[in-house]
């Protein structure tokens, strides 16, 4: 009996095969409040031509179609997540879903698609930069957009904040003049990857707050940039605070490059969300006193910053809920997600060449 009713259930949806846990299908509304939530990963399985004329904002694209479809979903999503997925019209999504269902994932399946979201006057971006989407405590959303690099844009509440903000690096460049002026912008450190004058003064409007370490704000103009020195705070409106907390090299032979005491890293918290951006940090003693990090953006590029054994040490001390390794380069940060998996941290591989 029990077996029949297994199978009946299977033809619902809610199980992939009798007695096997399946995928659920949900309406619109209820796929859209699971977008940034904790331990939910939103799946696109349409091609990429299709995904670059339009997606789901934070959405990562691996076609169902492809031979090495659940190899990718493996190496990108560990299995404790769910899996928000969908496709054109639901179908494609639905037999993913099932695929993934039967390799142990929770998945959840858009029914009608993004044909359907669109009908629901659900947002769509065709932006080639990868973003990701959270919610503060108050359900708030908080989006990051992957430029390149050291350089994170990051919008909440109608506010635009810009992390290092740089236009070209070799022969990649960011569009700084198609993106809004910022309300606030944030600087590490000197280094021509991460102060870029002539972007500054781009991004700035007379309101703009620009919040620098000593020595960028001596360069920029003391006048018109804000100071602040490792272990200060401040609360620059009722939901956003910022601290600026150490980062510096401590490999023998590296320590020219990112002395202690120069340079910044940043927690940003907003509306309660803490993310610590690193900066060009290895990882020092003081990471032990960074706490209750919601988002960690940590460096992964040897000689200047750290290797891939020293971020896995870093995010166990930080414990952050979701990491983004940036600012890697040419380095290999593709075993961050199987190393880390044990420490129950989301690893979120973007394009912080």
């Amino acid at each position: 009996m029990r077996k029949i009713v297994a199978c009946l259930m299977a033809t619902l949806g809610l199980t992939s095969a009798c007695g096997q846990q399946s995928y659920e299908n949900v309406e619109v509304e209820a796929f859209d409040q699971m977008i940034g939530e904790e331990g939910v990963v939103l799946l696109d399985v349409r091609t990429a031509e299709e995904f670059g004329e339009s997606h789901i904002a934070s959405a990562l694209n691996i076609d169902q179609a492809q031979s090495d479809f659940i190899d990718r979903v493996k190496a990108e999503i560990p299995v404790g997540n769910t899996i928000a997925v969908y496709c054109r019209s639901g179908r494609r999504s639905a037999d993913a879903s099932k695929r993934l269902a039967a390799e142990g994932y929770k998945c959840v399946n858009l029914k009608g698609g993004i044909i359907a979201w669109k009908q629901a006057d659900k947002p769509t971006t065709s932006e080639p930069y990868e973003v990701d989407i959270f919610k503060t405590k108050n359900g708030k959303r908080v989006v990051f957009h992957a430029l390149m690099h050291a350089c994170v844009r990051i919008e909440f509440d109608g506010k635009e904040i810009e992390i290092d903000p740089v236009a070209k690096l070799g022969d990649r460049s960011v569009d700084y003049a198609a993106m809004p002026k910022a309300d606030y912008i944030l600087v590490t450190h000197e280094h021509r990857d991460h102060y870029d004058e002539a972007t500054l003064r781009l991004l700035s409007a007379d309101a703009t707050r620009l919040i620098m370490n000593p020595r960028c704000a001596e360069m920029f103009g003391a006048d018109k940039a804000e100071t602040m020195k490792n272990g200060d705070k401040k609360q620059v409106s009722d939901d956003i605070a910022i601290e600026a907390v150490p980062a510096y090299n401590t490999t023998e032979g590296h320590l020219q490059f990112h002395p202690q005491g120069r340079d910044n890293g940043y927690i940003l918290t907003l509306d309660g969300l803490r993310i610590y951006i690193a900066g060009d940090t290895e990882d020092i003693p003081e990471m032990a006193d960074i706490k209750d990090i919601d988002i960690a953006f940590l460096p992964c590029n040897q000689p200047y910053t750290m290797t891939t054994e020293q971020v896995v040490r870093a995010a166990k001390t930080v414990k952050p809920r979701v990491l983004f390794p940036y600012h890697y380069g040419k380095t290999d940060v593709s075993s961050l997600p199987s190393q880390l998996a044990d420490a129950g941290i989301d690893v979120r591989i973007r394009h912080y060449e």
